[in-house]
């Protein structure tokens, strides 16, 4: 059976120049990956953890297979590589997109595939080269029949490593394991860090399986407890709306197709901006980059906004309180209270203007200043 992995101590020679690059160009997703949305407790605000996908085939060959080419593979591994890309180059998941990608490196010609079939929440089908098959998780080998025993144990391997596996059947029968190493983005350990520290909780809500959730959150800085794994994609919103039920102000923060749902059902839905168009057009607030740490000064500049607004209320209250009985009792001339009623709405003014002095960044930029050169 062919493996196409990252074992360790052969990542430099076989992940190719995609290699720990994140599939999506910048998060969230997942957000290369990104299949991941996150739910938040708070007062109308959203926090995330991105993770991003690139594939990469090893050189995990048996004695037999033939000699590594420049590429790191094997004359079978090439073969599966072949295969599996053939099916994802009808996909539009940033996982395909990746494994295409290594295949185009590997110089590989692809085939154009024949009735191909997206199974939501399990993988794809096709028909490449008068051969059947069939690429994704557990799921999808369980509804037709493929016994996966033979590579439980590398599998699991894998996935304790933070990997995505997806298995490849072809015929019918087990033919190897594909594994996406879950590239996190450099900045998602400081945004769940400073979402930590503004009091949110932080969800991780995943259709990756258990082990790879965790491995992923472990590096995110999500506690275990809170991370949501194997959600199909049509169960995201249910997730969400359960939160809901616990009393939670949720948000929810999605780039993909499959987050749209969950994104409307949330109290509040934020899309990265380098993500899908209908992910977008679900969401209340589009991050414009795909830096995670934009989301907390999102956060922050939402939470200025709001206190803006309650201090011009107040003021404002004060201000007619005092003013209209002085002014009915006749202590106040109508030159004064004109004038007067415009100076009110030139304060308002003035302390809104304000806002354009705040730096919603600034604490991500107190840590870099403080980091050692």
């Amino acid at each position: 059976m062919v493996v196409l992995a990252l074992p360790d101590g052969l990542e430099a020679r076989d992940a190719g120049p995609g290699a720990g690059r994140d599939a999506a160009g910048d998060a969230a997703g997942e957000a290369g990956k990104a299949p991941t949305g996150t739910g938040v407790r708070g007062d109308g605000t959203a926090a995330g953890a991105g993770a991003g996908g690139d594939a990469a085939a090893s050189g995990d060959a048996a004695p037999g297979r033939g000699g590594a080419g420049s590429s790191g593979l094997d004359v079978a591994q090439r073969a599966l590589l072949r295969l599996v890309a053939s099916v994802e180059r009808a996909s539009e998941h940033p996982l395909a997109a990746a494994v295409v990608e290594r295949a185009r490196e590997a110089g590989l010609e692809l085939d154009e595939p024949a009735a191909f079939e997206a199974v939501p929440g399990h993988g794809v089908t096709a028909q490449v080269a008068g051969r059947q098959v069939a690429v994704g998780n557990r799921r999808l080998m369980e509804a037709r029949g493929v016994a996966v025993g033979a590579a439980a144990d590398r599998l699991a391997a894998l996935e304790e490593q933070g990997k995505t596996v997806m298995l490849v059947a072809v015929d019918g029968r087990l033919a190897g394991l594909i594994a996406v190493a879950d590239t996190l983005k450099e900045t998602a350990p400081e945004a769940v860090a400073a979402l930590h520290a503004m009091g949110l909780e932080v969800w991780m809500i995943t259709g990756d399986n258990a082990r790879t959730a965790r491995a992923v959150a472990r590096q995110a800085g999500i506690p275990e407890e809170r991370v949501l794994a194997e959600v199909l994609p049509a169960d995201k919103a249910a997730k969400v709306r359960e939160l809901q039920e616990r009393g939670l102000k949720v948000a929810m923060v999605g780039d993909g197709i499959n987050d749209a749902p969950a994104l409307a059902a949330a109290d509040v839905g934020i899309a990265i901006g380098t993500g899908t168009d209908v992910a977008i057009e679900a969401a209340d607030v589009t991050l414009m980059r795909g830096d995670l740490r934009t989301l907390a000064a999102a956060i922050d500049l939402s939470r200025a906004t709001l206190a803006k607004i309650r201090q011009n209320l107040f003021w404002a209250l004060i201000y007619n309180t005092l003013g209209i009985p002085v002014a009915a009792l006749g202590y106040l001339s109508p030159v004064l209270a004109g004038a007067a009623m415009a100076l009110s709405s030139v304060s308002v003014t003035t302390n809104s203007t304000l806002l354009k002095r705040f730096d919603p960044m600034r604490r991500f930029r107190r840590q870099e200043r403080g980091r050692p050169a």
